[in-house]
């Protein structure tokens, strides 16, 4: 890349906060742009040890064991997107009158004068199939894209691929990345949806709102925002954007003018049309969304969206929607076992993920619990209720569910498993089918973080899978 952009760090001490996969590109960024670069992490495990060392034979400084004291000499601060902003190692900085940063803003600042735009993408649920969805339709289109941000390849590294190695990006960004990424401006931004999530890291809800706002902020085309949840029209209304964006809503009903909807089977865009008060446009069949659950076609919708904002033609959206195949553990179908579909949709983490997977099934047998970090399910029972045919639960914080349960849905058998070792989910699998009649779902959305049973939802999806695959062999 012949230019880099707005950031200037030769000969400057820059200290990169977590060993993790962007702290390590951003580290070997920075220090190619010619830094010095100490990295710094609390943790000083074998894995920690691997990674410094690597770090250190490129002449980039580590320094395990101690993530609140600030190196001496540093100019910038460069964070992972998890580190809290009350961490220690940034009051000390603010102290100092040092910035701090995260990777987002350095990928941002090292783009060149023709570097491809952002259409970018955030929300507490959906993001990373929204971005992927995207991204498929820009294939189709025929542009060089990829899905980067907070999915996959880290940003700083496909920045540095060359402002002429993409057309246009997709980019996935979280809460924690647009808190420190103060000089972002897309080409065009959703949000998908606002439900609490990772307060305990922004401090209430109005500043976690505050943060996914600010990917609105210097919008060039459009904000794409979800009518039905107002929150994200009132983060639209609130950010400053160039001159001439517009306001583009999605929505399951019908779409009014500046919308994209859903008429009879056919998502269809009345936002980018000629004479949108009285014109509408066909994008594609509400079959070509994989899988047809609705928070999924809101997903397309909004995809669809950001693809119209930068151009694209009807056609390469029905095309990517149709090539465009959900990654394992998003409402993943296993298996049909003696009439019943077992579903795995272990990324539901948290309740308004559980909600969305529970609203796509008539009558369901639930696996659902591990840590609530916090969450109160009240709500996503009562919401719920009509459709369960049973709940099976499991993990730490199972009670909790079982409570709610017991409040709104006193009729529902509940089965609670005590048990945390390698075969819980098996037993998962064999009490739902037990509950599960012909025609039913087991449908396998916790609702809760996995990390009390599992190291992360992937192997607790896979663990559902392999039972599921268990109990199908057997009765074969």
């Amino acid at each position: 890349m012949t230019s880099h952009g707005a950031l200037d760090v030769e000969g400057k001490h820059v200290t990169v906060a977590g060993l993790g996969v962007s702290g390590i590109s951003a580290a070997r960024a920075l220090a190619g742009l010619g830094a010095s670069v100490t990295v710094v992490d609390g943790g000083s495990g074998e894995l920690h040890k691997e990674r410094a060392a690597a770090l250190e034979a490129d002449g980039i400084s580590v320094r395990l064991g101690d993530a609140e004291t600030l190196p001496d000499a540093t100019s910038l601060v460069v964070t992972s997107p998890g580190w809290k902003p009350s961490s220690p190692l940034f009051a000390a900085a603010a102290e100092a009158g040092v910035d701090v940063v995260g990777d987002v803003e350095i990928a941002w600042l090292l783009r060149g004068p023709n570097a491809a735009p952002w259409l970018a993408i955030t929300g507490t649920n959906g993001k990373t199939t929204t971005t992927q969805m995207l991204a498929s339709i820009l294939r189709a289109a025929g542009l060089r894209t990829a899905a980067v941000g907070n999915i996959g390849t880290p940003i700083v590294d496909v920045v540095l691929e060359g402002d002429d190695a993409y057309d246009v990006l997709a980019v996935e960004l979280s809460s924690y990345q647009l808190h420190w990424a103060p000089s972002l401006r897309a080409h065009s931004a959703a949000v998908l949806n606002l439900a609490p999530d990772h307060l305990d890291w922004h401090g209430s809800m109005e500043a976690y709102a505050a943060d996914k706002g600010r990917i609105y902020e210097g919008n060039q085309i459009a904000c794409v925002y979800n009518v039905a949840d107002k929150a994200t029209e009132d983060l639209v209304v609130e950010a400053d954007v160039d001159e001439g964006c517009r306001a583009i809503g999605f929505t399951l009903g019908t779409p009014g003018p500046s919308e994209l909807g859903v008429v009879e089977g056919l998502l269809v865009d009345r936002a980018f049309v000629e004479n949108r008060q009285k014109n509408a446009q066909e994008l594609a069949e509400v079959a070509d969304v994989n899988p047809p659950a609705p928070h999924n076609i809101a997903n397309a919708l909004a995809a669809a969206a950001l693809a119209r904002a930068y151009g694209v033609q009807p056609a390469a959206v029905r095309e990517g929607l149709r090539a465009f195949r959900p990654d394992a553990h998003r409402i993943s179908h296993v298996e049909d076992v003696a009439g019943v579909s077992y579903v795995d949709d272990s990324k539901a983490t948290n309740t308004h993920a559980a909600e969305a997977s529970l609203a796509a099934y008539e009558s369901i047998v639930w696996i659902a619990g591990g840590l609530a970090k916090g969450a109160t399910f009240d709500e996503l029972v009562q919401k719920s209720a009509k459709r369960l045919r049973g709940a099976v639960l499991i993990g730490a914080d199972r009670a909790l569910i079982a409570e709610a349960l017991r409040r709104h849905a006193p009729n529902v058998p509940v089965v609670d498993l005590e048990r945390t070792d390698t075969g819980a989910m098996s037993a998962a699998v064999r009490e739902a089918a037990r509950l599960a009649q012909p025609g039913d779902t087991v449908l396998m959305a916790p609702a809760c973080a996995s990390m009390d049973m599992f190291v992360n939802y992937n192997k607790r999806g896979e663990a559902f899978a392999e039972a599921v695959r268990a109990l199908a062999a057997e009765t074969a």
